[in-house]
This record gives C-alpha cells, structure tokens and sequence, in this order.
C-alpha cells in the first residue's frame, strides 16, 4: 500500500464527489494504467530495493506522488496548481551506518514537472521515472547523493487485493486501485561523497491510485513488501487506530509458481518485537516487527535502525521507511521495505492536518519563488 499516500486519502481537502471513483469489476489494462490518472484525487509510484556493490549492500526508496488540487481548477493559465506532484528519495547505506534523503514539491508544469497518461512519466524537474520498453529508469540528483538506475520486470504484474481493488477499511469506498512488480532486476550506479559505485540488485515497486478517504479514527499504518528467495513476494499492511488497535489489514502472497493469494484482516497481523527511538526526532518506531500472514509468520528486522524519512517541507509529516531483512518459517528468507507511518501522532505537525493542501501551498510557495524556465 502507499504508506505516506494513504495520508492524503484522510486528509484531502476536497469534496470526494468531485473525483474519479474507485468501483469493483474495473479491469487494469496495461500498458495504460501503469500512466497516471489525473481524475483521481491522490497517486503515486513507489520503488525501493537494496543494492549490492563492491564497497557494501545500500537501500534504495523513490517515491513520485501526484495530487489533484480541484482549488486550482477555475484559475487561469498554465501556472495554476491543478495538479501538485511531490516526491521523497532515501538512500540507505548500509555499511557506513549512514541515512541519506531528499525531497521535492512542484505544481505540474509540463514538459519540466509531469505526470504522464499511457504509460509511467514521472518528472519533478531533474528527478524523473519513467519506463522504456519494458524497463524502468530512474535518475535522482538529490542532496548528498545521486541514482541512476534501471530496474527491469523478471515476473508479471502482481494485482493486490480483489483483482487490484484494495479495500482500506471496513466501508466498501475505502479502497484503491493498486498493482505491485516485486522482483525488478536493478543495476546502474549510485554517487555518494564524490564517488560513483556501481551495484545490482533486486527491487520492488507499488503504483496506486485513489480518490477515497480513510476511516476517521485511522492514525497511522505499517506496510511491508517482501521479495522472498526463489521468486515469491509477499505484500502485507495494517492500518491503526488511535489506541493501537488494527482498524484494518490486508496481503498478498504470491508463490514461486505465480499462485497469487490474499489475505483479509483476521488473517494478518503485525505484532512489534523492538522499539527504536530517533535522536533527531524523538519518535519511537517498532522497527522490528513479526507478521502474521495466514499460517506463515515472519521475522522482520531492519537492516539498519536510523531510517527516518523528515518530509515536513512537503508532505508535512516524519516516518520511517527501511530495508529489512525477512526471515519466516520453513525457512523462508527475503529482503525488503517496512514502512511505518503515524508515530508522530495522526500525522498531525501543530495545527497542520491536511498534507495535501501542505504539498499545494509548498508548490505555489515554491514555484513563484524559483519560477522555471519555460520554453518558448
């Protein structure tokens, strides 16, 4: 599930009825859904995977997040902020112990600031993913490192929930339209302090799209996705209520073979084993955590502990979001990304409460600041 995204789904500040609807028996089509869907109130594409290299294994996260702004749809010219994209990168490097990440926001701006139909394009400037052929490509120029990255599909789309319907709580509207590609195969490069280093290794990417809100008392979620040894993935969330309690959770499995199963709420669960309390912050995350998925319980633990992503300039939240390494009965063994989200407390900075409109006003703040150069 998209973890910060999900955020903008309970606090939007639109009317939801002036949004694309998620509705069941809508059938993905590919190559276009992998494009974005400006009718629906909130997207993103999400990738991260851990990379191997002669100089020690990294983690990797980029995030793009494109938000419908239907404030900014009666004003005129090409400038108005209908449509704001975000973005978040985070390189983990795993043998220095060293945490590294970036951020941008910027109302869309075509060709410099897009999100593309018909296919993934996604651009903030000198950030982009998009896919070419049937690889996908990534270059990040972010603050103290850069990637530059191609990630290349070794399975078929993996389809969460209900055919790619997934529910995000008890009310059958809470639910998104959301497909996974575990196993890319990555290879490409990374700078870090003035050097570049070249790596491979395995990543795993969620694209979602919704226009629906979160229950009321939802606070906060954990998300996980897995790629398992021998070419299984697991996919597994929980959304929080306010006292801790799961208000709703959900996976997929999906096997060596291609046998692809979900899972509903009374069937997973995310039980904390350790707690870890940033210094920068203060916030206690349970960075390690043991998963319930139907019969199969996992132990997943981070790879390094200091992996807090401070997005306050736009998104207007903190979280953490790590490579993990996954261990589980019968052997099984895997790496992959934990997200944890609503430690700070509802997502809430002071009086803040809606990071969609944050991310918007960032945008209008930022780009009169720095206007782009526009071709003729």
């Amino acid at each position: 599930m998209r973890r910060l995204a999900a955020a903008l789904f309970a606090f939007a500040f639109a009317a939801a009825h002036a949004f694309d609807a998620v509705t069941p028996g809508y059938q993905l089509r590919f190559p276009a859904d992998r494009g974005a869907h400006p009718g629906y109130r909130t997207e993103w594409w999400y990738i991260t995977g851990e990379l191997d290299s002669p100089q020690g294994a990294f983690g990797f996260q980029v995030t793009f997040f494109r938000v419908r702004n239907t404030a900014a749809e009666r004003e005129p010219g090409r400038f108005a902020p209908r449509q704001v994209l975000f973005a978040h990168a985070a390189l983990a490097d795993i043998a220095q112990h060293r945490f590294r990440h970036d951020q941008r926001v910027e109302r869309a701006l075509v060709p410099l600031v897009e999100a593309r139909t018909g296919d993934t394009g996604v651009r903030i400037d000198d950030w982009h993913l998009a896919r070419s052929g049937d690889a996908y490509r990534t270059q990040v120029a972010a603050e103290g490192f850069a990637l530059e990255l191609t990630m290349t599909p070794t399975q078929p789309v993996l389809l969460e929930g209900d055919a790619g319907l997934s529910r995000k709580g008890p009310a059958s509207g809470q639910a998104s339209y959301y497909y996974s590609e575990p196993h890319l195969a990555v290879s490409g490069r990374v700078r870090v302090d003035g050097r570049a280093i070249d790596v491979h290794g395995t990543a795993w990417l969620d694209h979602e799209w919704s226009s629906e809100y979160l229950a009321p008392d939802a606070v906060g979620w954990d998300w996980l996705g897995a790629n398992l040894d021998g070419g299984g993935a697991l996919m597994a969330f929980r959304i929080r209520r306010k006292d801790g309690s799961p208000l709703w959770a959900a996976a997929t499995v999906r096997d060596a073979g291609g046998r692809a199963v979900s899972f509903g709420p009374d069937a997973v669960t995310f039980t904390p084993v350790r707690r870890w309390k940033s210094p920068a912050s203060g916030i206690e995350y349970p960075v390690e955590m043991e998963v319930r998925v139907g019969e199969r319980r996992l132990r997943v633990a981070p790879l390094m502990d200091d992996q807090e992503l401070d997005v306050r300039a736009s998104a207007g939240t903190l979280y953490w979001e790590g490579a993990v390494r996954v261990e589980g009965d019968g052997g099984t063994k895997g790496r992959g990304y934990l997200e944890l989200t609503g430690y700070a407390g509802a997502l809430v900075l002071g009086r803040e409460r809606e990071p969609t409109a944050r991310a918007v006003r960032m945008a209008a703040h930022w780009s009169a600041a720095t206007p782009h150069s526009t071709p003729e």
